[in-house]
């Protein structure tokens, strides 16, 4: 608890006006997430009225029912898991061992290759160069495209570069007495130090992965390897054309906006259960290893 008597009056006006700003920022981020659980909760037609505003109104379990009993909505959830976890280990094997060497000082070159790794989160080739070198490459409709094509981030290598440099030089200098050379250095050294920051990194891989939408429609034509974002899109787009699925909205308390609601909500729940065990990475790794000069 904050003591206001050890404050001035001119001091306690800025502190409550902080706490009264923040309380309203916490409040906007967080009311989108009680919106959409409570559209979930709600029947389709209080939903299509537009009288959800904070709570669920008419509340029912038939937009998750329906939701659930997709045979889609599982593939789709399954194929987000293996690009998420796939791609996530993939990137951490390039990132890892990417960070170490652009730290180490002698690097031949080293000033060229961070410039070059820093190009690129100021420019990129396109959408069309991007797409065209995928499918020269062979990496279209496919698994292993996504989890390749993505792998590499200008931002999260940089991140951790700075952490592996932040370590001091007498943890190495003591590895090489015993005999270590530059991979046991980095694994046994480097790796355990900065569990911080690769939980970091591992986070915004993880979001990022779990999240992909655009790539994933664009570079995936087998319904079978959709992730969960594209079949949300699906969902939304296509089933208001389905004479079937629309008939039976005459007949349920379920309408698309609690259905879609529902497929949001089951989407963002892993995100939300992993984030708490990582938070404590979170900050730390962010604090050691931004990005300066």
């Amino acid at each position: 608890m904050i003591n206001m008597n050890l404050y001035s009056r001119g001091d306690r006006a800025f502190v409550i006006l902080n706490m009264v700003l923040i309380g309203l920022f916490a409040l906007s981020a967080l009311y989108p997430f009680i919106y959409i659980a409570s559209l979930s909760l709600s029947s389709g037609f209080e939903a299509r009225a537009g009288n959800v505003i904070l709570t669920p109104v008419g509340f029912t379990l038939e937009a998750y029912e329906r939701v659930l009993s997709e045979r889609m909505f599982w593939i789709s959830y399954r194929n987000t898991f293996i690009y998420t976890i796939g791609g996530t280990l993939m990137s951490l094997a390039f990132l890892i061992p990417g960070a170490y060497a652009l730290s180490r000082t002698q690097l031949f070159g080293r000033r060229f290759w961070n410039f070059m790794v820093a190009f690129t989160m100021w420019f990129n080739a396109g959408l069309i160069p991007f797409f065209l070198n995928m499918r020269d490459l062979g990496l279209l409709d496919s698994y292993f495209g996504i989890m390749i094509g993505f792998a590499v981030n200008g931002f999260n290598l940089i991140l951790l570069r700075n952490f592996f440099e932040a370590i001091p030089k007498s943890f190495e200098e003591a590895a090489r007495m015993d005999g270590a050379n530059e991979f046991q250095v980095l694994w046994k050294v480097f790796v355990p130090l900065s569990k911080p920051a690769i939980a970091t990194v591992a986070l915004f891989c993880i979001v990022s992965r779990w999240n992909g939408f655009f790539w994933a429609m664009v570079l995936l034509q087998d319904e079978e390897k959709i992730p969960l974002q594209v079949y949300l899109r699906h969902v939304i787009l296509e089933l208001s054309d389905d004479e079937e699925f629309a008939s039976t909205l005459l007949t349920s308390t379920y309408s698309f906006e609690t259905v879609s609601a529902a497929i949001i909500v089951c989407s963002i729940i892993p995100i939300i259960i992993i984030y708490p065990f990582l938070q404590k990475y979170f900050t730390k790794g962010i604090m050691l290893g931004g990005v300066k000069e």
